[in-house]
């Protein structure tokens, strides 16, 4: 009962957080509001350049290297349980993944920045 009353409460006020916070701004909407903003002065140029698809694609590599690893966090208390052959072959798995994924990021040259 505790756990449902719980989820209802956050479910609850996850939601009425969300409604204020889309309908809250358009309340006020004027041109100010909605121009670029360089400290006080007129714009120099468009605030809306095009995004880098490199480094698009480097930021997500990244993510994806930080998920590879913070799933291997979690090993040195995995050591701990009766069945180790089933948890050496999960680390040696998911280090083959990472460093198997590093090489073919590093074979199709998607680690290098100034091409």
């Amino acid at each position: 009962m505790n756990l449902l009353l719980t989820l209802l409460t956050n479910t609850t006020l996850s939601l009425l957080l969300m409604l204020i916070a889309f309908w809250l701004p358009q309340l006020n909407i004027y041109a100010e509001k909605i121009s670029p903003y360089e400290c006080g002065f007129d714009p120099m140029g468009s605030a809306r350049l095009p995004f880098s698809m490199k480094f698009f694609l480097v930021a997500i590599t990244f993510l994806l290297f930080d998920l590879e690893i913070a799933i291997l966090l979690p090993l040195p208390w995995a050591i701990q349980t009766n069945n180790l052959t089933t948890m050496l072959l999960t680390a040696l798995f998911l280090i083959s993944l990472l460093a198997a994924s590093l090489a073919y990021e590093w074979t199709q040259k998607g680690l290098e920045w100034d091409k």
